[in-house]
């Protein structure tokens, strides 16, 4: 899985430009997107069209986040960053880390103003099932819970779940300004080819709660 990038996003109700492209290989998993949400933006459809299915908490400081729980899923798993590597594409967590999440560390962090965006593999070719395997079972009203450095957790509420072509792959929906906490949490799904899957599957949230230690 490779990710290109023109740029990391803001983390508030500012995002820098940004393109993405995320490949999935026939051993892994990952998000395609293009296009260039502008700096600026409205809050997103996507956005302002799930107000009404998940009430708002407030934002909280800028910590990254260690782990994350899916408890409709059964997922409990640590998170680690990921960043830019030297050729300019997105980290991913490597293929014999597939029981882990990884948080993109230009994105805000969850609970912040803005979009959080974490991705997972769905499956991971010899080592089996990814961490997101199951994300295609999550549920609108289902909660995700991801737990900070500085022992904050932040409890969102899933608004809806998208399986996208990757052609089609919602840019502004996923990584434009919203404002208020949001959380997006990606993978790959649907058909495959020799390439590797088709579609994304995409999990929407908005952050309803949080506890400090």
């Amino acid at each position: 899985m490779t990710v290109l990038s023109r740029r990391a996003f803001g983390t508030g109700a500012t995002a820098a430009a940004a393109s993405l492209l995320v490949g999935c290989s026939s051993g892994g998993e990952g998000v395609r997107t293009s296009g260039t949400p502008s700096s600026g933006a409205t809050p997103t459809q996507s956005a302002t069209g799930n107000r009404t299915s998940a009430k708002s908490a407030r934002a909280v400081g800028r910590s990254a986040p260690v782990r994350l729980r899916i408890p409709a899923l059964g997922v409990d798993t640590p998170v680690m960053r990921l960043g830019l590597a030297s050729d300019g594409t997105v980290q991913v967590p490597p293929l014999t880390d597939h029981d882990q999440a990884g948080w993109y560390e230009h994105s805000p962090t969850p609970g912040q103003t803005g979009p959080s965006v974490i991705l997972g593999h769905v499956t991971v070719g010899e080592y089996g099932d990814g961490v997101f395997h199951d994300l295609t079972r999550l549920r609108r009203g289902e909660k995700i819970v991801a737990r900070l450095e500085n022992g904050t957790e932040t409890e969102f509420t899933v608004t809806s779940l998208r399986t996208v072509a990757k052609a089609d792959f919602p840019v502004d929906d996923v990584y434009g300004n919203v404002d208020r906490p949001e959380l997006r949490l990606i993978t790959c799904g649907g058909p495959r080819d020799e390439n590797g899957y088709l579609d994304n599957v995409i999990a929407f949230a908005a952050l309803t709660s949080s506890t400090s230690p």
